[in-house]
């Protein structure tokens, strides 16, 4: 038996890295996945490689071989209808929706003042309003359902502490952090919690695999902005970051909610 038997949840960004990760440990545990991912270049202005309609693939096949049932749909955050179809397909197909995992999101780099229209707007955009609409989707099922669950937004620890070429990045992060506060006041009546989670470097393409990072951090005035307590571990494994997601899912988080859950090596507080 697992501790999501039963359970159904909807993962965006499900394509590889966290999302697909999360995807199968959830599908480990007894759970139904619904999931969406862009699955191809969103942005023109990423340095580092998109994801595929061939990773989406293996991330379904993944969680079918976990044991896992599954619909995974290519899609963007940003069409709310698409969002709202996928959710009313899921409830048909398996019943109901326990478990939110707003997951998606891009990044850019550039200073303040040189970001183009496009890396601004583009990334506050995907990252924050798209985790509105997600929420916008996803909510009404499970007030609906009635059955209480969770929320977990997917913010960085960017969003609490601001880092230099990262201001739309920054912003939209920490434009995550009042949206999963506000929602958490709201549907606590409703026994459904809401918290943040705030990684600091993780194992995934644009964790480790982004030309312009580290081109950037190569500049001597700006690495000691991007200093932790843990300098021996420097990057999260994707099982890190799960741990916590499916923690703050699980009963034995039914006592947490608006809380900014930090995995970030101690860079916040540095």
């Amino acid at each position: 038996m697992g501790q999501f038997d039963g359970k159904v949840v909807y993962i965006t960004g499900i394509a590889r890295g966290q999302g697909r990760n999360h995807a199968v440990r959830f599908a480990r545990e007894g759970a139904s996945i619904v999931g969406l991912d862009i699955a191809g270049p969103i942005i023109d202005h990423a340095t580092y490689p998109p994801a595929t309609r061939e990773d989406l693939d293996e991330t379904i096949r993944l969680v079918e071989e976990a044991g896992g049932k599954i619909i995974a749909r290519q899609g963007d955050t940003r069409d709310l209808a698409f969002q709202q179809q996928l959710v009313a397909d899921a409830v048909e197909q398996f019943g109901r929706l326990d478990h939110v995992i707003a997951n998606a999101g891009v990044l850019t780099w550039g200073s303040v003042w040189e970001l183009s229209e496009e890396q601004f707007g583009d990334v506050v955009d995907i990252n924050l309003v798209g985790s509105w609409k997600t929420l916008k989707a996803t909510v009404p099922a499970m007030l609906e359902a009635g059955n209480g669950g969770s929320i977990t937004i997917i913010s960085s620890v960017a969003g609490l502490k601001p880092m230099p070429f990262q201001a739309s990045y920054s912003a939209s992060k920490a434009g995550l952090i009042g949206l999963a506060q506000s929602a958490a006041k709201e549907l606590g009546q409703h026994r459904i919690r809401v918290n943040s989670v705030h990684p600091y470097a993780v194992n995934t393409p644009m964790g480790v695999a982004d030309t312009e990072a580290h081109r950037l951090f190569g500049i001597p005035w700006v690495g000691p902005h991007f200093a932790s307590m843990l300098d021996y571990h420097p990057v999260a494994s994707l099982d890190e970051i799960s741990d916590a997601v499916l923690y703050l899912a699980s009963d034995s988080a039914k006592g947490i909610t608006g809380a900014e859950f930090q995995i970030d090596m101690g860079h916040s507080k540095v």
